[in-house]
């Protein structure tokens, strides 16, 4: 079993499950832009993007090609245990920032610390190991319904970018080929 120390590096974006959803079912789908989970697996390797168990999970329940790459394509080791100290440590303090917030409704809170979903175990992860964290949400210091991400990851000082930062970041591009 892969531990959290094998993901510390200086650039190592940790992503959210919705950078795998809406990636498939939009701009990168499977069919228009193949480069884009050659590119994931690719950067993989070289340590600078994971994931973790939980959107593995998430992926895995789904019947399709998502579920396919993630369990085939892409090395089991990218998704990494959250059944660490560090990371529950990390996880603990997610979810106390979160409840000590009067900004949230009681379900939001309630929604966010439910261990089913994976945004809080991405966030702990993240700061357990001192990566960023990659998500299409935004933060909104006004939402009361949900938990964003990024208010999140703002309250507990853990770095966070979109898919596209995290691509230029990593001076990853994508080219056309006459077919």
């Amino acid at each position: 079993m892969t531990t959290s120390t094998d993901a510390t590096a200086v650039d190592t974006y940790v992503l959210d499950a919705n950078i795998f959803i809406e990636a498939k079912q939009r701009y990168y789908a499977f069919d228009v832009c193949p480069g884009f989970w050659d590119a994931l697996v690719w950067q993989h390797g070289q340590g600078r993007v994971v994931s973790i168990d939980r959107v593995k999970t998430e992926l895995t329940q789904l019947a399709d090609d998502l579920k396919s790459w993630a369990t085939v394509a892409m090395p089991g080791e990218c998704f990494f245990d959250t059944d660490t100290e560090a990371v529950l440590e990390a996880y603990r303090e997610a979810i106390a920032w979160v409840m000590a917030q009067t900004q949230f409704s009681d379900p939001a809170k309630a929604g966010f610390a439910d261990t089913g979903n994976a945004d809080a175990w991405v966030i702990a992860f993240a700061k357990a190991i001192g990566a960023t964290v990659v998500t299409h949400e935004k933060a909104n210091p006004n939402v009361h319904r949900r938990v964003p991400i990024p208010n999140v990851c703002e309250g507990l000082n853990v770095p966070y970018v979109d898919t596209f930062q995290m691509l230029r970041a990593l001076a990853t591009t994508f080219s056309w080929s006459q077919p």
